[in-house]
């Protein structure tokens, strides 16, 4: 199988490439800084410096890895922004807006290309519980391009199913990665339902496995989202 994860030098896009490379899958990454990855990776794996946001770097990349073939393509890409201790600058709001929605769109619409001409794939999208919540006044941008990747994939998967093609949204909680770590001081165990990157890993590689539609895990982050969505809009306002 031939796999390529954007967003794959660091965190669960790192995680799966390791996953798979074990497997004895042909896998590339791409991120903006390659000099992130581990010095113990295989020497086989695949390594683009790619911005997600530059849509011709984009179709450079699958030109050149997806030439004889693609079976699976994983975003995994993400950009966030702590909206509660600084606010959002206008470079910062594109930044967010060209990773997290713009930058999804054309790499599904590569991908996609290459999939219809061979009419099989499988087209996988990482969001966030954050983007289960309803928008509510002072709701977070991060919040607003994570419901948008729920959207795409379902957009996506409406369009490619008559194809052969499997599109599945990933909506993980909390998952204990480096970056987590370091948005919490060194520390994310007070995260609530935290989950280790080879549990997180398990259940996004047996949803792909399985080409579900969407994974929402672990259950309890799914159970919360669900009360805070039935709160009133102004309480939600008070917690943001």
């Amino acid at each position: 199988m031939r796999v390529l994860i954007l967003g794959g030098t660091s965190g669960i896009g790192l995680a799966l490439a390791r996953h798979y490379l074990q497997q004895g899958d042909t896998v590339a990454v791409c991120g903006r800084d390659l000099a992130r990855l581990p010095a113990d990776l295989p020497p086989q794996l695949q390594a683009y410096a790619l911005d997600i946001a530059d849509p011709q770097a984009l179709a450079e990349m699958f030109a050149r890895f997806a030439a004889p073939g693609l079976d699976l393509v994983v975003v995994a890409a993400g950009f966030y922004f702590n909206t509660r201790r600084h606010p959002l600058d206008a470079a910062t709001t594109l930044r967010m807006l060209r990773t997290n929605a713009s930058g999804l769109n054309h790499a599904f619409e590569r991908a996609a290309e290459k999939m219809l001409a061979q009419r099989a794939g499988h087209l996988v999208a990482v969001a966030s519980v954050a983007g289960l919540l309803h928008d509510y006044p002072g709701a977070s941008l991060y919040s607003a391009t994570k419901r948008n990747v729920l959207s795409v994939c379902a957009t996506y998967r409406l369009a490619l199913q008559p194809f052969g093609i499997a599109v599945t949204a990933i909506v993980p909680g909390y998952i204990d990665t480096e970056k987590l770590r370091a948005l919490n001081g060194g520390d994310a165990r007070h995260k609530p339902f935290l989950l280790s990157e080879a549990q997180a890993v398990a259940r996004i590689t047996q949803a792909i496995r399985k080409r579900q539609a969407v994974c929402v895990f672990p259950w309890q982050m799914r159970w919360l989202v669900a009360v805070l969505n039935r709160l009133p809009r102004w309480v939600l306002a008070l917690r943001g």
